[in-house]
């Protein structure tokens, strides 16, 4: 019953939402180009609601711009977005009786309002999480569109054109036109030269409303995990954080939680254009989940978002399926280590045993420590050698990432260190020639080298090692999981360092992970593991060989293949995660929202130019972020 209700509810707010795009793509069109308002579709036009063909096509324009911004909100059974459109139909039958005098518009407007209000149940959805940002999104895009319909408008008429005025000439009378300033261009007929006047100052008059109304409305940020909730997570992690290795991710301060109705589980999640996004399996007693479910299916009922997961297990996906009345699609597996059973010794892993030998006898030692152990100049000297290897402005991770190292909070994560000498160091390979390096790690953080020589964790940095001229070239990071994991958050290395250096650290931290007390560990997630392993084999259909091809050709720019392949080499054992999704139709969307979280595609505008932007807002409406 709740499904079939669903379903309708769609049914009506997406024929609303399409009816409102064609309605004001019509607008738009009717209003620039002269020849379509003569022809057969134009005459059609005029009698569709929100077309007031008998007032200056410069109002029809602007409408038809609203029109189109408002049939999203309806698609999606936004509240706001009702209203506008109820508000407007009374003003379009006003408008059609007192200068159209064309009864027949006026009811055709007159029914879609009735039946607007008679479904206006349908339209409940809450308005989204809101920062002004949005309101420079507003003026950079419809700024965009008012250059580009404004010069389809100027250029709509060239047998009214007086001369031959240049392409300058016209872009100066668009630009001065959406600021209601006569341009250079003169048109014969002064009904023309008046709707190309009307229809700029319109399209800037739209621009500047909404986007001052953006700014001056209040902020509502995205919501964040505060402490209390913080707190709340921590205590359910310690209780059944073995469950799942991404539990300690849900600690991001960047995601939103919402709890089962008994406080035993939670689920952590972000709302990425549109869609509600969680990641991995939700945390507390599996009894408690499906309450947990429920209370996020229906958050994203509230707000008509797209309810999404990424990355949960089997366990997991089955019950978000039965629970959520959803599909689920495996995506990739997890790569997890017996700690008991890792070993450099056989054939099968002669190359990674050769790759470490190799990067030791260059003269790379590591460090194996708990956070917790690290002093504050330590940590900055690890984070700051981090960032400068990230390449890109943006820190990525949202599934799978924790997004910061060495809160206090975050004591019990373990990192490991690559130290070499520093790059262009005078006699660095007759160092390396004599230099200690193989090391294990203490569960007091103390690496000791084999010749019993042991040292403090403060001692090596990202900047040198006290006394030795080592530099740190790589870093790795691991998060808890439960009581006796963990599960790898972040791997990066000096890309002028040897290209083994993260063979070395996985092997070092498996290694040193029993003197920790850890048993199990999680490495890298490989997406499509099974397609790449399937379909380079002997035998492999034809379907999964061009499946194969593609994952092959878009691991240009994304590590899907490399990923797999770098996972492999340890020999693990392969833990299947799966998409959880609502219907096919919203792959599409949810893809790209995924993409968003994990920053692999940016819709922000460039720090520097926020920064600018924020420089120049009036100080009164630099309000802080709410946490």
């Amino acid at each position: 019953m709740r499904d079939r209700s669903r379903a309708s509810r769609s049914r009506v707010s997406t024929a609303a939402g399409y009816a409102a795009m064609a309605i004001g793509v019509l607008d738009i069109v009717r209003a620039v180009l002269p020849a379509f308002r003569r022809s057969r579709v134009g005459e059609i036009a005029g009698f569709l609601p929100g077309t007031f063909t008998s007032l200056a096509q410069a109002v029809s324009l602007v409408l038809g711009i609203l029109t189109v911004m408002l049939a999203h909100g309806l698609r999606r059974r936004k509240r706001r977005a009702w209203r506008a459109v109820v508000v407007l139909l009374p003003l379009s039958v006003l408008v059609e009786l007192l200068h159209s005098h064309r009864p027949l518009t006026a009811v055709l407007s007159t029914l879609v309002f009735v039946l607007l209000v008679i479904n206006r149940h349908e339209f409940d959805a809450l308005s989204d999480p809101r920062t002004r940002r949005r309101a420079l999104w507003n003026l950079l895009v419809l700024g965009v569109l008012d250059v580009g319909i404004g010069w389809a408008v100027v250029n709509a008429h060239p047998l009214m054109i007086v001369g031959d005025p240049g392409a300058g000439d016209r872009l100066q009378h668009v630009l001065l036109g959406l600021v209601g300033m006569e341009g250079p261009v003169d048109y014969s007929l002064e009904r023309t030269a008046d709707l190309v006047y009307y229809s700029l100052l319109g399209l800037g008059a739209l621009t500047a409303v909404t986007t001052l109304y953006l700014v001056l409305r209040p902020e509502r940020p995205v919501a964040e995990l505060d402490p209390e909730q913080e707190e709340t997570v921590r205590e359910l992690l310690a209780r059944h954080g073995a469950r799942d290795s991404l539990g300690y991710f849900a600690l991001r301060r960047d995601k939103s939680v919402v709890f089962s109705p008994t406080g035993k589980a939670v689920i952590a999640y972000r709302v990425v254009s549109g869609v509600m996004l969680a990641s991995g399996d939700p945390i507390g007693d599996v009894e408690a989940w499906p309450g947990a479910i429920r209370r996020f299916m229906e958050e994203a009922e509230r707000h008509a978002w797209v309810p999404a997961v990424i990355g949960c297990s089997e366990t997991g996906g089955e019950v978000w399926t039965r629970e959520g009345r959803l599909s689920a699609l495996e995506i990739g597996d997890e790569a997890v280590i017996d700690v008991a059973a890792f070993t450099l010794e056989g054939r099968t892993m002669r190359n990674v045993r050769q790759m470490v030998n190799r990067v030791e006898r260059a003269g790379y030692t590591c460090l194996v420590r708990r956070v917790g152990d690290l002093d504050e100049a330590e940590k900055d000297r690890i984070r700051h050698a981090a960032d400068s290897w990230r390449g890109t402005d943006t820190e990525r991770g949202f599934s799978m990432a924790l997004g910061r190292f060495g809160d206090p909070a975050d004591a019990g994560c373990v990192v490991v260190t690559a130290h070499g000498p520093a790059r262009g160091a005078p006699g660095t390979a007759k160092a390396a020639k004599t230099m200690k390096t193989a090391t294990t790690a203490t569960a007091t953080g103390v690496a000791e080298t084999t010749d019993g020589e042991s040292g403090a964790g403060g001692e090596s940095g990202a900047g040198h090692r006290a006394g030795t001229g080592e530099e740190i070239r790589a870093v790795l990071h691991f998060v808890p999981w439960g009581t006796d994991g963990m599960s790898l958050d972040l791997m990066r290395r000096d890309h002028a360092a040897d290209p083994g250096l993260n063979d070395l650290l996985i092997v070092k931290a498996l290694q040193a992970a029993p003197a920790l007390g850890v048993s199990v560990v999680s490495l890298n997630f490989a997406m499509f593991r099974a397609a790449l392993a399937r379909g380079e084999r002997l035998g492999a259909g034809p379907i999964l060989r061009a499946w194969y091809g593609v994952l092959v050709f878009l691991s240009r720019w994304f590590q899907i293949e490399s990923l797999y392949r770098f996972n492999a080499k340890f020999r693990p054992l392969w833990k299947p995660r799966f998409l959880v999704y609502p219907t096919a139709r919203d792959l599409p969307r949810i893809g790209v929202s995924a993409l968003q979280a994990e920053a692999f595609i940016s819709l922000r505008l460039p720090e520097i130019v926020s920064r600018r932007v924020r420089a120049l807002r009036p100080a009164c409406l630099r309000t802080s972020r709410i946490r």
